[in-house]
């Protein structure tokens, strides 16, 4: 610090240092701030030289928090007031990269704590006092760092040039030192990192994001709702002019189709995924808005990309990705205009070329393959939930559907059929064999018959959906079906799945019998001729309606590849409508889950932060 120090070694007699953390009170204009901000050693760029600059300004750190608390208060304010109120330029990139990056460290004592921290001396103050004022505007600027992803400037550009005094006044506040100096402060210390965390095009933006993750949830005071929250729930678009409600505290603006934008972009990232899920799930303004885009397959195809790539993504993206989609398909129009918009080669899909395709059919792919890699995989009921649950708020829209959709449909219906077959077989080969040795516990087969029934049922609700608000709209569905007709023969008289088999008998009775009165050896082109015009042909009263037969709450357990999490307990409420429909709730409590997977991915993703793995208790780094 100061053009007399070259190394971090000499921090600890650095007068200007010492002066900084003394008692005695300096003024603003003194040329101490100039001379304490002019230092020439680099900073830091791994974590031995950043356990060197603990070690180093251990005397400095406990000089500057031995007196009152009322400085941590001054402290935050001020780093809001450098967050939002210093223009971002060159050479004030960095300075606002270290006032976020600080803003997060004082509130990692969460890191530092197995149980979720319901108050701590950072979360008082950001909750109330001086800071309060700021909420909207911080929540504001850190929205808009993130949708303008602002590239640091080159080398050099941050140094103002040499005054004539001989002074030179450095904003490269974000050198590291001041990163080192504040993770001290939490007392979390400063270690090493799992693995290095990759360069990012924008610094600013992503750390502003986990800032504003963060806040969003932080628990709410006794006495206090979280205001980050409430003006997450409450902003506007700016080209709404209709007032804001007097009951709306913390209310403010911002270009939607710049926010819209860079959501589209920037979906690689699990942070910027769970923003569109807080967005969606929060901000009714957001949602309706974003519903009413006509270039809705810029947010879909991204989100469908994740789900499509889920051998490659942790199991917290794809849920989220899942639970995004579950919650657009909870609006009809959605479910409409997908259908309605046609796309070209999607060269990420690899199992068949599809060269034209709607946006809903490349849906439905993408969710049944999801349900058939589960199957396979991961096993995990809830992940059969959401997208059952996508699929089913989908299948009265149903429209046009691809034939390589309509088959897969089928083909997981075949794919379940069998599964259930084996189960039985199982069930019933256990029950021989303990009839001949009481001693040997029978496995819980009733459980595993139990789920792939419930499964089975909702492929058929889903078909018996879409065949009755929506068949002559998918021919090729109906040419699936009565393809593979053999298959649904052995729940005909199931008692489970009597009255769903009901409608769905009858059509393959109808259009094989049609099909019988054309004769043989018909072409692919002359059968849906035909199921075309029976489709007109069909007295539409002799579908029943599909009705609601019960209401399904689940719990969503989420497991992590590299951290193990403490479950998020959330529900897919089924509404009781006409139309098979599911509604995305969160359960009680949802902070026991998102607060340790945001600081998961403020551990795994921050840049320049570092966090010794042995002290963190909030949740458990995978043994690999």
């Amino acid at each position: 610090m100061g053009s007399n120090s070259s190394r971090i070694g000499d921090l600890p007699k650095n007068e200007y240092l010492k002066k900084l953390s003394g008692t005695e009170s300096v003024s603003e204009n003194d040329p101490f701030w100039n001379q304490l901000l002019s230092f020439s050693f680099p900073a830091p760029t791994s974590s031995t030289e950043l356990k060197l600059l603990e070690e180093a300004t251990v005397s400095v750190c406990r000089s500057l928090g031995s007196d009152a608390e009322d400085l941590l208060e001054e402290l935050l304010c001020c780093l809001m007031q450098l967050i939002t109120d210093i223009p971002l330029l060159d050479i004030t990139y960095e300075i606002s990269v270290e006032a976020v990056s600080t803003m997060v460290v004082f509130l990692s004592c969460q890191l530092f704590h197995k149980e979720v921290l319901r108050q701590s001396i950072s979360h008082k103050y950001l909750m109330r006092g001086r800071c309060l004022p700021y909420t909207s505007k911080l929540v504001k600027t850190l929205l808009y760092n993130f949708i303008r992803q602002e590239k640091p400037p080159p080398p050099g550009a941050h140094v103002l040039p040499q005054q004539s005094d001989g002074g030179g006044l450095l904003y490269g506040l974000a050198s590291g030192v001041a990163t080192g100096l504040w993770t001290v402060f939490t007392l979390g210390g400063v270690g090493s990192k799992a693995a290095a965390t990759p360069e990012l095009s924008s610094p600013l933006a992503n750390q502003s994001l986990l800032l504003l993750l963060v806040l969003a949830n932080l628990t709410d005071a006794a006495d206090t709702p979280n205001p980050y929250r409430q003006a997450i729930m409450s902003f506007k678009n700016t080209q709404d002019s209709s007032p804001f409600p007097s009951s709306i505290p913390h209310a403010f603006q911002i270009n939607f189709n710049s926010l819209y934008t860079a959501l589209c972009e920037q979906q690689t990232s699990d942070q910027a995924t769970l923003l569109l899920y807080t967005l969606l799930h929060q901000n009714s303004n957001v949602r309706t808005y974003m519903l009413a885009r006509t270039d809705m397959e810029n947010l879909v195809l991204p989100i469908l990309e994740i789900l499509y790539h889920v051998e490659e993504r942790n199991s917290h993206h794809v849920y989220m990705a899942l639970i995004i989609l579950l919650i657009l398909t909870e609006d009809d129009g959605f479910n409409r205009s997908i259908h309605e918009v046609i796309l070209k080669n999607i060269t990420w899909y690899s199992e068949r070329v599809l060269t034209e395709i709607s946006l809903g059919s490349l849906l439905i792919l993408v969710v049944i393959r999801t349900i058939q890699y589960n199957m396979t995989r991961t096993r995990d009921k809830y992940l059969h939930t959401n997208c059952l649950a996508a699929l089913a708020n989908m299948s009265a829209q149903f429209r046009s559907l691809h034939q390589y959709a309509a088959q897969r449909i089928i083909s997981l219906f075949s794919l379940l059929s069998k599964k259930h077959n084996k189960v039985l077989e199982q069930a019933t080969q256990s029950l021989r064999g303990s009839l001949s040795s009481n001693d040997v516990p029978l496995p819980d087969y009733a459980q595993d018959l139990n789920v792939i029934e419930e499964v089975i049922r909702m492929m058929l609700e889903i078909i018996n959906s879409c065949l009755t608000n929506s068949l002559h709209h998918n021919p090729n569905l109906v040419y699936a079906l009565l393809y593979k007709r053999d298959l649904f023969e052995q729940f005909r008289t199931h008692p489970s799945f009597q009255d769903i088999m009901q409608n769905i008998d009858l059509v393959i009775t109808f259009f094989s019998s049609r099909l019988l009165q054309a004769g043989a050896e018909l072409s692919v082109e002359r059968v849906l001729e035909i199921i075309k015009q029976g489709a007109v042909a069909l007295p539409k009263d002799r579908l029943k309606l599909s009705r609601l037969l019960r209401h399904t709450r689940g719990a969503h357990i989420f497991e992590n590849v590299y951290l193990n999490l403490q479950p998020c307990w959330l529900s897919v409420a089924r509404q009781k409508f006409p139309e098979l429909k599911f509604k995305y709730v969160e359960e009680e409590q949802p902070e026991e889950f998102f607060i340790p997977y945001v600081w998961s991915l403020v551990y795994n993703s921050a840049v320049g932060l570092y966090w010794n793995p042995q002290d963190i208790q909030l949740f458990t780094m995978d043994s690999d």
